[in-house]
Order: structure tokens, then sequence, then C-alpha cells
């Protein structure tokens, strides 16, 4: 039977490259030279730092840019708000979504079932896969999952006949 997955992946490799346009740019910009605005990425998070609120904005407007270059989504960033940190600077920690989680699997699932579509979803771990006896089926069930507009980037993967 045919089926393929549905998954959520941020290429962490294209948000490494952005995060170094960025630091490249607050090095060269007059107004962000010789400050504490900084962008640090461990695992899935990034910890922005800045001086005050204005530097802030102007560091989350730089990655927001320089990621968009990259092609890398920016549903798949979760921006907590900025809290004060060490030094009367500001630190803001932003998540990367790796994965479907669980309750926007099952949205997904019930609103599939519910068009009464005939494929079959399964939820496995932090992807979906998605079977049914004809490819037209699937590709019905692919543009109904597009057109659900999650905030969450999706892609379509691992598709086999």
């Amino acid at each position: 039977m045919p089926s393929f997955d549905v998954v959520s992946k941020t290429d962490l490799a294209e948000v490494d490259n952005a995060l170094n346009g960025v630091e490249r740019e607050i090095k060269q910009r007059f107004d962000l030279a010789n400050t504490k605005c900084a962008i640090v990425r461990s695992d899935d998070t990034l910890t922005l730092t800045a001086d005050d609120s204005m530097k802030m904005t102007q560091v989350e407007e730089l990655l927001r840019k320089y990621l968009a270059m990259r092609k890398v989504e920016l549903g798949a960033l979760d921006f907590k708000g900025a809290e004060d940190a060490a030094g009367s600077s500001l630190r803001e920690v932003v998540n990367i979504k790796q994965g479907i989680d669980s309750d926007l699997g099952r949205k997904i699932v019930k609103d599939v079932k519910s068009a009464k579509m005939k494929v079959q979803l399964a939820i496995q771990g932090n992807e979906l896969r998605v079977t049914g006896k004809k490819r037209d089926d699937l590709q019905a069930a692919i543009t109904f999952i597009k057109d659900m507009k999650n905030t969450q980037p999706l892609q379509f993967v691992n598709y086999r006949d």
C-alpha cells in the first residue's frame, strides 16, 4: 500500500548559517557594534542577548531576515518573551520546533478522519504515517493537510508506492 510520512524538521545547518550572518552584521552595524548583542545556539534553542529592548528588537529582526534568506520557515521558531538578565541586559529564549507535537498530530488525524478521506493515519512518535490504497487518495490527503493552515511548517517525505 502506498504511504508517506508527515514530519516537521528544521535544517539546523541552515540555522547556523543564518546565525553566522547575523553575527557578522552585528559586528559591522554602527548601532550594534561594541555592545552585548549576541545569539547563541545550543541544541534546539537560541539565546538572544542585548543591552536594551530597542537592540533586542533589532537583533530579532536580523534573525528573522537571515532565516528567511536561508529559507528556514519562521513558523518553526517559538519566540518567548524577553526577560531581564545580568548586567542590566535582556535575554530571550527561542525554541526551534522539531517534530510534530501530540496536540497537532491529534488535530490533523481528527480533521482528516472527519473529512471522510480514504486514508489511514498513525501517529509514530513525532511524525504521522499516512497510508491509502491509491496514490490519488494520498495526494488528496497532502492537499487537505496543506490547506489546514497550521502554524508549524510540515514536510511530506518518505513516499513509498
